[in-house]
């Protein structure tokens, strides 16, 4: 049993328009923290989203629960096909009216540009208002096509008919989306007759997007930034691009990564972040998409307890991702499989030895076996693969080592514990620090925790701990915050 702690019974989430009880002074609430445009355009009641993760784990239950809450989430559709996206828009469409709002994912997709396309197009066919676009390196034909189409001209600008977000982390990314559409792209998609000259031309008086989101040291595809260093950049950015464009209205920036206590929401404000948006810590909730062992591990997490590793969908050009380390060996083999990609040409270069060791502990089936299940599976989904493949004995070396990355997600999914250590589970240093936060009270256990609950807790608590500093300066005692913290945000829910 956890000690005693004086933090809250759980109740059902509150109206967040009532200050919390240090905010006389300051006028500091949950409410006040961010942009106040941010919560009319995606109307919602905080300056706060949940973000995509991917293959559901963002799931439709998520993101419906977020949404009916008044808060902003978007559903992770990395790693999954046509089908199933479609299944989640209909059960999205169907459970939310249309006061509530949701977002989908878009994620660039090197290896295959027409599947991001095909994406597209189901977006539009279902009237998707709301995109988080993720790991772009440089805006695509599609990203442009999913922002121009529909543009119409109104009395302050062009009128949009959706709205973009992007997750970047490095300033060369940031500054494509904080432009305009590329004009060569804008050419070849009037060309193919995919918008109209109009449409066009007025997506050459807009950003890329709406709101951009500075993506630290997050889990998955990272850069392992800091928000010390990067905010100040990317703030100064969008200030410069905006003079130059004469952009209307101001193009929001938001913090992510590293955000999973009130104290990281609180920096993330005072740096100039016009909202934060949490991912790691949403995926221990009730309604994550992973299963029970995946969060058992999860709640047991301490900041340390990450590792980088090679992403299984850019494997080939040394993309990493930042996983799960405590209790598996998934971060090691991983990296292992890279470094034999890199010193060998083919599977057939590889010695007996490491041969056996990688398909009986690592794989538990043979090359020939893996090769045989993915043949089958890009036989319908991606011919050309296959194809490389059988040309290439290192894009074939490629897509048998890619299987692990495949299997040790799925295994982790579905919590297969005869496999455990070889979970791949993507998450960040901020749900050690969550976790720390909340032990020794009900949240400690992941199954009294709900995405739209613990948006409540870091920013009333933000905003509790933002009161508490402002007393400080103005010449108070200093506090030991954390349980005060804990208390105010349990008030603030209970």
């Amino acid at each position: 049993m956890p000690k005693a702690n004086p933090f809250m019974q759980i109740n059902p989430i509150p109206s967040l328009s009532q200050p919390t009880p240090l905010a006389s002074s300051s006028g500091i609430t949950a409410v006040s923290l961010g942009d106040p445009e941010f919560r009319r355009a995606h109307r919602v009641r905080l300056a706060y989203a949940s973000g995509a993760m991917y293959k559901g784990i963002a799931s439709v239950e998520l993101v419906a629960r977020m949404a009916k809450a008044g808060l902003l989430a978007f559903f992770g559709t990395g790693g999954l096909r046509l089908e199933p996206l479609e299944a989640a828009i209909l059960r999205l469409k169907q459970e939310l009216n249309a006061n509530q709002a949701f977002g989908m994912n878009l994620l660039c997709n090197l290896a295959s540009p027409e599947f991001e396309d095909a994406t597209v197009d189901l977006f539009l066919r279902h009237g998707i208002e709301r995109v988080e676009a993720a790991a772009y390196t440089q805006v695509t034909p599609s990203l442009v096509r999913y922002r121009a189409l529909g543009l119409r001209p109104g009395p302050a600008g062009p009128i949009l008919p959706r709205m973009l977000m992007a997750k970047v982390s490095r300033p060369e990314v940031a500054i494509q989306f904080l432009s305009p559409p590329p004009e060569r792209i804008l050419q070849k998609l009037v060309a193919a007759r995919k918008i109209s000259e109009q449409e066009a031309s007025l997506a050459r008086q807009i950003p890329m997007a709406d709101d951009v989101c500075v993506e630290a040291d997050s889990g998955g595809h990272t850069d392992n930034g800091v928000s010390l260093t990067l905010m100040p950049v990317m703030l100064r950015l969008r200030d410069d691009t905006a003079r130059q464009h004469d952009y209307r209205p101001r193009i929001r920036i938001g913090a992510a990564g590293g955000i999973g206590t009130p104290h990281a929401v609180a920096a993330a404000f005072v740096m100039g972040a016009d909202f934060v948006l949490t991912g790691s810590i949403n995926q221990c909730t009730v309604e994550g998409g992973t299963s029970e062992l995946a969060k058992d591990l999860l709640a047991d997490l301490n900041v340390q307890d990450t590792a980088m590793a090679p992403a299984g969908d850019m494997f080939e050009i040394g993309a990493r991702v930042q996983v799960m380390s405590k209790g598996v060996f998934f971060p090691a083999r991983a990296n292992r499989l890279y470094d034999l990609y890199r010193q060998y040409d083919s599977l057939d270069q590889i010695d007996p030895k490491t041969r056996e060791q990688l398909e009986k502990r690592y794989f538990k089936r043979t090359f020939d076996e893996i090769y045989a299940e993915t043949k089958a599976y890009y036989a319908k989904t991606a011919p050309e693969q296959i194809e490389r493949a059988e040309r290439s004995p290192k894009a074939k070396m490629a897509l048998v080592f890619r299987w692990y990355f495949v299997q040790t997600g799925r295994l982790a999914a579905k919590g297969i514990a005869d496999s455990k250590v070889d979970f791949q589970i993507h998450c960040g240093p901020a749900l050690g620090a969550f976790n720390q936060w909340v032990k020794g009270t009900p949240y400690e256990n992941w199954r009294h925790r709900h995405p739209d609950e613990l948006a409540s807790l870091l920013m009333n608590g933000a905003a509790a701990l933002l009161q508490q500093r402002y007393l400080q300066f103005q010449g108070g005692p200093m506090a030991s915050e954390t349980a005060p913290l804990l208390t105010v945000a349990g008030q603030a829910l209970g």
